[in-house]
C-alpha cells in the first residue's frame, strides 16, 4: 500500500513552489493574450517558393515595426503574422501584403482573420463565466453525489491545475486564444472525473475498512486506483502528443491539454486525497 497521506506537507510544498513562480510571472509579465483577447489581424502567406523569415520581416516592419508577432509555418513553406489590432487598417495590410506579392513572386494570401478589440474583451468576460459556471456545477453535483468535504477537495484540485497551466503559460509566454479556454474547460472536466474515481473508492472502503483509520483508507483507495489513473493518462497523453506533433494546425488546443492532464492526474492523488483528508479530521476535531 502507497503512503500517499503521509507525503502530504512535501507534495503541497512541491505545488505551492510551483504556483508561486507561475502567478509571479503572470503579476509581472501577464498572460501572452492573443487577438482572440486583444484584437487585431492574422495573416496567412503561402510562399510557394523558398524564402528567408528574416526577408518578409523585413517588409512588414516598414508598416508595424513592433507591432506584431511573425513565425514560420508547415515547414517552413507558410509564413502566418499576427498584427495588434490599432497597427494598421485594412487598407495598410493590404498595401503590406501587395509588397510581399511584388518581392516573392510565388506568393499568396491564403487567409486573412480579423477580430476587433470589442469582441476580444467580450470574449474574456465570457470565458471567465463559463469558467465560473462550470466549478459552481461541479461542486453542487459532487456535494449531492458525496459530500461537500468531497466537493471542497476536488475544486481546490482543479483549482491548482488551473493556476499551475496558466502559470506555465505567464512564464514561457505561450499565445493564449480561445482554444486555451476550451482546453481549460477539457482539463477540469477530465482532472474530476479522475478525482471522482478515487473519491468512489475511498467512499466504498470506508464502509469496508470501519475499524481503519481515514489515512489507511485513503493510501488504499490511491492504491487501488493507481493503475487505472496511470493507464488512463498514457493513452491520452499518447494520442494527444501525436496530435501535438503531427498536426500543428491545432497546437494551440493539444499543448495545454498534454499540461493539464499530467497536472490533473497529479492533482486528483496528491492534491484532492490528501486536502479530503485534512478536512475530515478537521471535522472530526470539532464535533469531539
Amino acid at each position: 500500500m502507497l503512503k500517499i497521506v503521509e507525503k502530504t506537507k512535501i507534495m503541497f510544498a512541491i505545488s505551492l513552489f510551483i504556483i508561486v513562480i507561475g502567478m509571479g510571472f503572470l503579476a509581472t509579465r501577464g498572460l501572452n493574450l492573443g487577438i482572440d483577447f486583444t484584437g487585431g489581424a492574422v495573416l496567412n502567406v503561402s510562399m510557394n517558393q523558398e524564402f528567408k523569415k528574416a526577408d518578409v520581416d523585413k517588409i512588414i516592419d516598414k508598416y508595424a515595426k513592433n507591432q506584431y508577432l511573425s513565425k514560420t509555418v508547415d515547414d517552413g513553406k507558410d509564413y502566418e503574422v499576427t498584427i495588434k489590432s490599432d497597427a494598421l487598417t485594412a487598407d495598410e495590410i493590404a498595401t503590406m501584403v501587395k509588397e510581399i506579392k511584388t518581392q516573392f513572386k510565388s506568393s499568396e494570401l491564403a487567409s486573412q482573420d480579423t477580430t476587433g478589440a470589442s469582441v476580444g474583451s467580450e470574449l474574456k468576460s465570457k470565458a471567465v463565466l463559463a469558467l465560473i459556471i462550470a466549478v459552481i456545477c461541479m461542486l453542487v453535483y459532487i456535494g449531492f453525489r458525496f459530500e461537500f468535504k468531497f466537493a471542497t477537495a476536488a475544486i481546490i484540485a482543479l483549482l491548482h491545475d488551473v493556476l499551475i497551466t496558466l502559470g506555465v503559460y505567464a512564464v514561457f509566454q505561450i499565445p493564449v486564444n480561445a482554444t486555451f479556454i476550451a482546453a481549460i474547460l477539457t482539463i477540469i472536466g477530465y482532472s474530476i472525473n479522475d478525482t471522482i474515481v478515487i473519491f468512489d473508492r475511498i467512499r466504498e472502503n470506508q464502509k469496508k475498512m470501519r475499524k481503519a483509520s481515514i489515512d489507511q483508507i485513503t493510501n488504499e483507495s490511491i492504491t487501488e486506483t493507481m493503475p487505472r489513473s496511470i493507464n488512463t493518462v498514457a493513452t491520452t497523453l499518447f494520442t494527444i502528443v501525436a496530435v501535438y506533433v503531427f498536426v500543428p494546425s491545432i497546437r494551440d488546443l493539444s499543448l495545454p491539454l498534454i499540461i493539464g492532464i499530467l497536472v490533473g492526474c497529479y492533482s486528483s492523488i496528491f492534491i484532492a486525497s490528501p486536502v479530503w483528508v485534512i478536512l475530515k479530521k478537521r471535522n472530526k476535531k470539532a464535533t469531539t
